[in-house]
């Protein structure tokens, strides 16, 4: 037992994962806070619209620029930015679209580039503490004096954890940031259909 690996003692011992916890509960983080915001930017764009359609043939202006402000979805601000500037001439209600769909996709895009670097530089903080580790190893086996591949082996094995660690916290990350991005896309098209639609249907000239 006094060879096995004590992982408390190795966190003591070792900056780079204390790093590479810090950057998971990061990552974890942000994912769930994003998850939680896509949540509430996503709404299917047609049914909105369809609603807006039928108040606004009903004369109820009002109620259309309620409903929509009052929807959390990024689709129904941009109607929402739309029927607020309803009588301006159609170059111009283009122009305020295209720059309210800038603004929601840029709110969709929050933090998902801290969360796509975490993916990215958390193999490197892992590989570092790997080499810190096996140089660490290996002065040992030197002050040592002999003893063979038993005197580092548990170095070198503890050094490979920060590795470990480090695709550990990488990969989800990784895959969550691909994920969030085609949420992104997806929603950007929807903002983009639903703008040119509500054009059509103001009648915007």
């Amino acid at each position: 037992m006094g060879n096995d690996i004590n992982f408390l003692v190795m966190f003591r011992d070792s900056f780079t994962l204390i790093i590479l916890l810090f950057c998971s509960v990061l990552s974890l983080s942000f994912m769930v806070e994003r998850w939680l915001y896509f949540r509430k930017a996503e709404a299917k764009g047609d049914e909105i619209l369809a609603h807006v359609h039928k108040l606004l043939e009903g004369g109820k202006a009002d109620q259309a620029q309620a409903y929509t402000h009052k929807h959390p979805s990024a689709v129904s601000q941009v109607i929402h930015y739309g029927l607020l500037h309803a009588s301006r001439g159609r170059r111009d209600l283009e122009e305020l679209l295209h720059t309210k769909r800038l603004e929601e996709r840029l709110k969709l895009e929050h933090y998902l580039g801290i969360l796509g670097t975490l993916g990215n530089i958390a193999p490197f903080i892992g590989l570092f503490g790997t080499v810190v580790g096996i140089i660490k190893a290996f002065r040992d086996l030197a002050m040592a004096g002999g003893g063979g591949p038993s005197v580092v082996a548990k170095g070198i094995a503890e050094a490979l954890v920060a590795t470990a660690g480090g695709l550990l916290v990488a990969i989800p990350a990784v895959i969550i940031y691909n994920y969030f991005m085609r949420k992104v896309k997806s929603l950007s098209v929807d903002m983009e259909v639903v703008s040119t639609r509500l054009l059509v249907m103001l009648g915007a000239k």
